[in-house]
């Protein structure tokens, strides 16, 4: 049995036993995750979706957060005011090993479904990582320290 699975802005078709390297998740090595976004399913009989398959579900385990291939952006300008310059950039990747393909109940799975950091980061900040309206913010520790010797 193999699905298509949508993450990180792309698409890639899986089977169990698949080793992937995704867009970074917020998961850490040994959890299991589950992708929810399943635009095809294909066995016996193909399923595809319009645009999700409901209730089809991935789940993987995670191997370990690794860096890609650097890659080079090297920028040069001839002639007159000439100048160069040379960027490197390696992007944070996901490792993943596929365990199951399921076709139904993915509901009733039990695993987390996986999201990537910049999802991780939003939700963490909606739930209350920002100071609350009602509260008094934080002394700056150079104030706090300036009013101790004044007293």
């Amino acid at each position: 049995m193999f699905a298509v699975l949508k993450t990180g802005g792309k698409q890639y078709k899986v089977q169990a036993g698949d080793v992937l390297r995704v867009e970074k998740l917020a998961a850490e090595a040994g959890e299991k995750v589950q992708f929810n976004d399943i635009l095809m399913v294909g066995g016996e009989t193909l399923t595809v979706g319009a645009p999700l398959v409901a209730g089809a579900a991935v789940q993987a385990e995670v191997i370990a957060q690794i860096k890609g291939e650097k890659v080079i952006h090297y920028v040069k300008r001839r002639r007159k005011h000439s100048s160069q310059r040379t960027k490197g950039h390696r992007q944070h990747l996901t490792l993943l090993r596929v365990t199951d393909v399921l076709a139904t109940g993915a509901d009733k799975s039990g695993v987390a479904a996986a999201t990537g950091t910049a999802d991780a980061r939003r939700s963490a900040h909606e739930t209350g990582a920002a100071p609350k309206a009602d509260e008094a913010p934080a002394k700056p520790k150079r104030a706090a320290k300036a009013a101790a010797s004044k007293e």
